[in-house]
């Protein structure tokens, strides 16, 4: 499979469907809920039809685990993990932080990767083996070698009655010791921004696999590290928390969340 091909085909489909997001962005959004705060619009539901289209076409043997139609589906051989608008709350009250996020699984990792945001025209790419580009310059993450010069972002999951006081010890830890913490609400743009050196690092916990898909790629291939928030656990599509930074900092990262 020449992988590079099929990320020029895989971001030109993701432009395409992110041309939605755009023609909807000033529009009246029909709004429905999952969850108490989990929301899902008849955006979401359109872009991630298109999207399997048009990635059903690039590799036709390929399965797909997808946020909105597909998300109780498995992991196998070659597998698109999408996610048609992460940032959906952000979307619905006019915040441009959301993004497509398509991340191709091949038996065992993520191997190909693009998050795009089409309200601020940014997409982001990588390729295992090939680095990692935003708008096809490289990127390379930070050399922010201390907490204290460092600037973090975190998320909350929509669960977030169940780990609220871990993630208020979290946040409390991450204030007193880094320069400054940020939640702009899409754990895919979230990664992007390490990778490319905006973030020192980035925890989180409670992500689905299609969240951080291509994101965790991103920051590998632009020279970053992820695992658990336990530094030492190696992070998979299922783990339960993330953690990912620039490397220099993810030791002193997870010892400050975990108190240490």
């Amino acid at each position: 499979m020449d992988l590079p091909l099929v990320l020029d085909q895989v971001t030109r489909a993701v432009d395409q469907a992110g041309e939605i997001i755009r023609e909807n962005w000033d529009k009246p959004r029909s709004i429905n809920r999952k969850g108490r705060i989990d929301l899902v619009t008849d955006t979401d539901v359109a872009v991630e039809k298109q999207l399997l289209g048009s990635l059903a076409e690039i590799l036709p043997g390929a399965g797909f685990l997808a946020e909105e139609s597909s998300s109780d589906a498995d992991l196998g051989d070659l597998t698109w993990v999408v996610d048609p608008l992460d940032g959906t709350t952000n979307f619905a009250h006019g915040l441009p932080f959301v993004a497509i996020s398509v991340g191709l699984w091949r038996k065992d990792q993520v191997v190909l990767g693009v998050v795009a945001n089409p309200i601020l025209d940014e997409t982001f790419t990588a390729v295992r083996g090939h680095g990692a580009r935003r708008n096809g310059a490289p990127l390379q993450v930070s050399d922010t070698a201390e907490l204290l010069e460092s600037v973090v972002c975190t998320g909350f999951p929509y669960t977030i009655e169940e780990r609220v006081k871990e993630i208020l010890v979290w946040m409390e830890r991450a204030l007193v010791s880094c320069q400054g913490l940020r939640r702009y609400g899409s754990a895919a743009l979230d990664l992007a921004y390490v990778a490319a050196g905006k973030y020192a690092a980035y925890y989180e916990c409670s992500l689905k696999p299609w969240d951080m898909a291509a994101g965790c790629l991103l920051v590998e291939e632009a020279g970053g590290k992820v695992t658990e928030i336990d530094g030492d656990k190696g992070h998979t599509l299922g783990s339960e928390t993330i953690l990912a930074s620039n490397g220099r900092v993810h030791s002193a990262m997870s010892r400050m969340l975990r108190g240490e």
